[in-house]
């Protein structure tokens, strides 16, 4: 069986620093990422980045929340014979407003879709995979959760719940699949600018503080994620699962 990563949300941030690192250590990459065409320029360069380290590579351009296009998926690592070694959770898709007061308030479309595809989906992916005999002993799932899980930030609200929600079903997976040796874990990272803390409108703000509190004056960067995902996958740490794992530089312990 050859190696694989899957990683949804695959086409910039956290997903794309990772499949960079993982692919230059040896893994296959399936990467899924929604992308208008208009923005497919990187994609493809990330791409044609990926396949010159020698592994072999393929982008699905689909809907994750999608319960069709995700069986493609898993058809198409099926016919391959992949060994899921890695799964990175990463997307972010969801509503930023309000709840209560503004032009524009959560709705209940947007609360439900939220937490549908940043949070439920990890549940749908990581049971496909493992019906499917892709996830074995030896595998690694990983969600990308953040501060926003423990404390309430303008317009976040939707997508802390699905952060928090995230996080106790890393601990359900790890409860449920430590018996076949499958870990999962958390990864809370410092503010990182990719371009989904960019849509948030309190980005300034928050930027400015994670500054400001670092010990090491700056902010997270993806490939400090992708380096730290990397190091834990390895078969010597597989009893370490069910934790909420901050790669933070320090961020989290400071007033």
């Amino acid at each position: 069986m050859s190696k694989w990563a899957v990683i949804l949300g695959a086409s910039s941030g956290f997903g794309a620093a990772t499949a960079k690192e993982l692919a230059q250590n040896g893994y296959n990459i399936c990467g899924v990422h929604l992308d208008r065409k208009v923005h497919m320029e990187p994609v493809n360069a990330l791409i044609e980045e990926l396949t010159t380290t020698g592994v072999k590579t393929k982008y699905f351009n689909i809907n994750a929340a999608d319960p069709e296009k995700r069986a493609e998926v898993v058809a198409y690592l099926k016919e391959e014979n992949a060994y899921v070694k890695v799964l990175l959770h990463s997307l972010a898709f969801g509503g930023l407003a309000p709840m209560f007061e503004g032009e524009k308030i959560l709705s209940q479309k947007q609360i439900e879709m939220t937490l549908d595809v940043m949070a439920n989906s990890l549940v749908y992916w990581t049971q496909d995979l493992f019906s499917a005999g892709l996830l074995q002993r030896g595998s690694s799932i990983y969600a990308m959760t953040s501060m926003g899980s423990t404390r309430a930030v303008a317009t976040y609200g939707a997508v802390a719940a699905a952060k928090s929600t995230l996080e106790n079903y890393i601990r359900q997976i790890a409860l449920e699949l430590a018996p076949q040796g499958i870990r999962a874990n958390a990864i809370r990272a410092g503010v990182t600018i990719t371009p989904a803390l960019e849509k948030i409108p309190v980005v300034e703000y928050l930027v400015t503080e994670a500054k400001r509190k670092n010990p090491s004056k700056r902010l997270t960067t993806p490939e400090d994620i992708a380096k730290a995902i990397k190091a834990l996958s390895v078969d010597e740490l597989s009893w370490m699962t069910g934790n909420i794992i901050n790669v933070d530089g320090g961020e989290e312990i400071t007033v």
